[in-house]
């Protein structure tokens, strides 16, 4: 394992967090009082934009080439309405995850579709830029040691730390304390968003200190 795709992965997992960062500030210029928590479906839109276009950008410039075959044009659209599928698959599913966990049926629903959607933004979106819609890289990738690089490694840690980070997010709405920040779904929507920054910033440094220890085999 070389540093510089350590270096490459840091740097990659930087400019993910400053689109977060983005998304909070460049609004606030062009939209009357605009706030994560006064706007928070907005802003929950927005991140989403500003995050899948980091991550598509990283995977122009980070994806290896391709065979002739899978540059045709015939093959990139396929593998796009593929990606379409699987991303609304992903927050339909999550959708109906909230509600089995206790979100509101009918009330509510545009939030708990949106908290959906930033989740899927944060798992699924780069799970489809790195493995493609592949459902048993999916599987290959998130068993144990089923990783092949660094870029798995790293997949692996920002996913389960967005699902964290969305669980541990939900524990305060019950709470008595009366804050803004407590209704359906900011607390979900804001430990998800922490649990992939986290992820973001814990992987490329795990990775470093254990990159003597880490073998990957070949796909």
């Amino acid at each position: 394992m070389k540093d510089t795709d350590i270096k490459r992965l840091l740097y990659a997992h930087l400019l993910c967090i400053f689109s977060i960062i983005l998304s909070i500030f460049i609004p606030s210029f062009f939209l009357e009082n605009f706030s994560i928590l006064e706007t928070h479906l907005t802003w929950l839109c927005i991140c989403s934009v500003f995050v899948t276009a980091v991550n598509l950008i990283l995977y122009l410039v980070v994806k290896s080439n391709v065979s002739s075959k899978r540059s045709s044009l015939s093959y990139k659209v396929t593998r796009f309405l593929k990606c379409c599928i699987y991303l609304l698959m992903s927050c339909f599913s999550f959708h109906v995850i909230f509600v089995l966990y206790g979100a509101p049926l009918i009330e509510l629903v545009l939030e708990t579709f949106l908290l959906a959607v930033i989740l899927s933004t944060f798992t699924t979106v780069p799970c489809l830029c790195l493995l493609g819609p592949n459902f048993k890289a999916w599987l290959r990738v998130f068993s144990r040691n089923g990783v092949t690089s660094i870029w798995e490694n790293s997949l692996q840690i920002t996913t389960i730390s967005s699902f964290i980070g969305t669980w541990l997010g939900a524990f305060p709405i019950p709470l008595d304390w009366g804050r803004p920040w407590q209704e359906w779904p900011i607390s979900c929507t804001l430990g998800a968003t922490f649990g992939y920054v986290a992820g973001l910033v814990i992987s490329p440094l795990w990775i470093y200190w254990n990159r003597k220890k880490l073998t990957y085999k070949s796909n």
